[in-house]
């Protein structure tokens, strides 16, 4: 009588084994349906980057003009993204990066130094910059971060006022490129262009090296990060430089496209607000959420603006409240829901017949 009860137990035990084993195998099949769409989407990508590249074949000088500008503020989202979409660090004040670098690429070139050395070494400089502003300031968090980021932006843009060297207020002036307008304009579209690309290519890398899990990790819990080991000052330090080094290349062929820079739109705090928007809209912390966000928010600005010239600000600024309130992980996060939804159903579906069979 003492040895029923465990044989019991084990034809329940193996009844159970029996009835489970089809349910533990039929989540294997959306893998596979993964893999089969993974090329689908890395052919997508590659006609939508053949498209930009023909484009400025295709259209007239200001669409080309306006699509440079998406993909300069989609190469300042993807750089902020790595401090604060994978950090969880708001750092409304990263336009202070912009500046430096389009003052420093500005005042090289003028010492004849080359444009592209020029740029490089204003990234160098927000790089020192970001190192040895990022120790003390890391280490707050919250609020207390993004406002000490914004006071460290107008902090500076009232000492490059006061720089004679640098033209003060009057600005500074950006020796022209000597080549025709045409091929200016074809250079910066390609240089913007190509800017995105690369810095989407290093979150990529980013969000699957070590650097990123580590990121993560600080994002959710950063005490929690701290105690498994992963040194959060470094990690966040490293980001920050990443991200200033980014910023400062694109305010250096800024500066460049522009040829002329002044304080105030050296270190626009709206330019960084909205970049930063960019990133929220997309998906803060995804690979394509901030280029998605700047296609989307600046196209639909430049028409808003377009039909309602007066009130293109009032018009603007409810449609973004009504997509934060609607979407609040951004397009990507939302897109990535729905073919998850999408992949359920159709698992259900095709698991119906079995289960009224059986």
């Amino acid at each position: 009588m003492a040895t029923k009860p465990s044989e019991d137990v084990r034809t329940s035990d193996v009844r159970a084994l029996t009835v489970d084993t089809p349910t533990a195998v039929a989540p294997v099949a959306p893998a596979t349906g993964g893999v089969v769409r993974q090329p689908v989407w890395i052919g997508l990508l590659a006609c939508a980057g053949l498209a930009l590249v023909a484009l400025p074949w295709l259209t007239s000088a200001y669409w080309v003009r306006v699509f440079t500008m998406v993909f300069m503020l989609a190469a300042l989202a993807q750089s902020l993204n790595i401090i604060a979409g994978f950090t969880g660090y708001a750092d409304f004040g990263n336009g202070v990066y912009f500046g430096i670098g389009a003052y420093a690429t500005g005042f090289l070139m003028q010492q004849t130094v080359p444009a592209p050395a020029a740029v490089l070494l204003g990234a160098l400089l927000a790089t020192v910059i970001a190192a040895l502003l990022g120790l003390p300031i890391l280490r707050l968090k919250g609020h207390y971060f993004a406002i000490a980021t914004i006071g460290i932006m107008e902090g500076t843009r009232e000492l490059v006022t006061n720089m004679g060297f640098l033209g003060g207020g009057q600005g500074l002036n950006i020796p022209i490129i000597r080549m025709s307008p045409a091929q200016f304009s074809m250079l910066m579209y390609f240089l913007m262009f190509g800017l995105m690309v690369g810095y989407t290519l290093l979150v990529w890398t980013i969000s699957r090296s070590s650097l990123g899990y580590g990121l993560r990790a600080i994002k959710g819990d950063e005490q929690a990060a701290a105690v498994m080991g992963i040194d959060t000052t470094r990690y966040k330090v490293a980001a920050w430089c990443t991200s200033a080094a980014c910023t400062a290349i694109v305010g250096g062929v800024y500066a460049i496209w522009s040829g002329f820079i002044e304080p105030p739109v050296a270190f626009d705090i709206v330019r960084g607000t909205e970049y930063f928007m960019m990133m929220l809209l997309g998906g803060a912390g995804t690979v394509f959420g901030p280029i998605l966000g700047a296609f989307v928010l600046h196209l639909i600005g430049n028409f808003v603006w377009s039909q309602f010239a007066h009130g293109h600000l009032a018009v603007l600024g409810i449609i973004i409240v009504l997509i934060v309130l609607f979407l609040p992980g951004g397009l990507m996060n939302a897109f990535r829901n729905g073919l998850a939804w999408r992949g359920r159903r159709r698992t259900a579906a095709g698991h119906r017949p079995t289960d009224n069979a059986a």
